[in-house]
């Protein structure tokens, strides 16, 4: 089997185009379960493709013991099932003993979340008195009453906030658009940063012009009155 192996790492890395991180993963998890099965397969048997269900239970079972979390073993057992689909399409095996093992059930966590007066002292960090932190208080608001993911806030535009409506609109996961509401604090701090963000916008083009000018300006002076 580790000569089969060395060759799907090589199917992976020519034919499958799979990058390096991926192959040492493939590499590191099939290597432990061969070393597994050499282990505590029949002494009597040497072919290591004899493997059937059984020692790959028996191997999620060790992972187990060991501590392995679930996810660890998911991802060990999916390796085992490429690679067994590669086995039977070279013809090194004929039936798919990977086939008849269950994935384990991940562990199903609460997400860590912020209480009520910590979430109150993050809004309550930017200096609202500055531009900048009415910025950051309107997107810490937004992110708050909204329940956005951070991709789809990033990617929110002016055209995407309605604030008379107190919604915005959010392109998701699979291209699916959603309208999500937000509350009248949110509101508040968005109207804040819009007319900062008007009076920003303002100074700058009116800066860009002003350097534009002074350039025309400078090449209608004829060549003698520069050099005089």
């Amino acid at each position: 089997m580790k000569d089969q192996l060395a060759d799907f790492l090589d199917h992976l890395r020519l034919n499958e185009n799979a990058s390096a991180h991926t192959v040492r993963a493939y590499e590191s998890d099939l290597t432990q379960f061969v070393a597994f099965v050499a282990a505590h397969l029949d002494r009597r048997r040497s072919d290591l493709l004899a493997t059937d269900f059984i020692h790959i239970r028996a191997f999620l079972g060790d992972l187990h013991k060991r501590g392995n979390s679930r996810s660890s073993a998911a991802r060990k057992l999916a390796a085992i099932r490429t690679f067994g689909r590669y086995l039977r399409r070279e013809g090194a095996i004929e039936g798919d003993p990977a086939a008849l093992v269950g994935t384990p059930k991940r562990e199903q966590r609460l997400p860590a979340h912020l209480a009520e007066a910590e979430m109150s002292r993050l809004l309550d960090m930017p200096d609202a008195a500055t531009p900048l932190g009415r910025r950051d208080r309107a997107i810490m608001e937004l992110f708050y009453a909204s329940g956005l993911r951070l991709s789809e806030l990033v990617g929110l535009g002016l055209e995407d906030v309605n604030l008379s409506s107190r919604v915005v609109r959010v392109l998701g996961k699979g291209g699916k658009e959603r309208i999500v509401p937000f509350n009248r604090t949110t509101e508040a701090a968005l109207r804040d940063w819009m007319r900062d963000r008007e009076e920003i916008v303002a100074a700058v083009r009116g800066s860009r012009l002003a350097v534009r000018d002074s350039r025309f300006a400078v090449r209608r002076v004829p060549l003698r009155s520069r050099c005089s």
